[in-house]
């Protein structure tokens, strides 16, 4: 075998492995199949003790707005936030998956979540509408991170080339396998 075919199969499989692995990760980490709610990143919401989750699921892809992180954002006690989130998912939770099997329209569901909170909690939208922004650039940031730690092992314990790491990392950011930066 050619190495310029070792090479790519070696890029293909080093692919493949990250994108189960991020797969595996992302459901397991998701106790549901709702769609994202907000431009926020990080875990399920809790009602006021800031340890448990309302069964939202890890990451704001797959699961929710963190209450605790969001009321620090808005400088509003978590329970009212926790409340105004759980108001919302119950009144948006859908009834199963889209007919079409296309993805929900997570601009409009972010907006309108922005736009539930605000009215809920009795404050601008903008202002939730930025701190909901805030908490997703950081969730990205945490799994890019993550993601960046891994492949450094995987590296470091010769399993992956660093070109091969570097191909999974151009991937991730460009959309073509999942795990964020996009």
């Amino acid at each position: 075998m050619s190495r310029r075919k070792r090479v790519a199969l070696g890029l293909s499989a080093a692919a493949l492995a990250a994108s189960a692995a991020i797969g595996v990760a992302g459901m397991a980490s998701a106790t549901t199949t709702t769609p994202a709610p907000s431009p926020s990143s990080s875990a399920g919401t809790d009602a006021g003790s800031g340890t448990g989750h309302d069964g939202m699921g890890r990451h704001g892809a797959r699961g929710g707005v963190q209450a605790s992180a969001l009321a620090e954002k808005l400088g509003i006690d978590e329970s009212k936030v926790a409340d105004a989130l759980k108001a919302f998912r119950d009144a948006n939770k859908p009834s199963g998956p889209p007919a079409d099997g296309q993805k929900p329209d997570s601009s409009a569901r972010d907006a309108a979540l922005a736009k539930s909170l605000a009215d809920s909690l009795g404050i601008d939208e903008a202002k939730v509408t930025a701190a909901l922004e805030e908490l997703r650039t950081e969730e990205q940031a945490e799994r890019a991170a993550g993601l960046k730690s891994r492949l450094d092992q995987a590296v470091a314990d010769g399993k992956l080339t660093q070109a091969e790491a570097d191909a999974v990392t151009k991937a991730v950011q460009n959309g073509v396998i999942g795990g964020g930066g996009h």
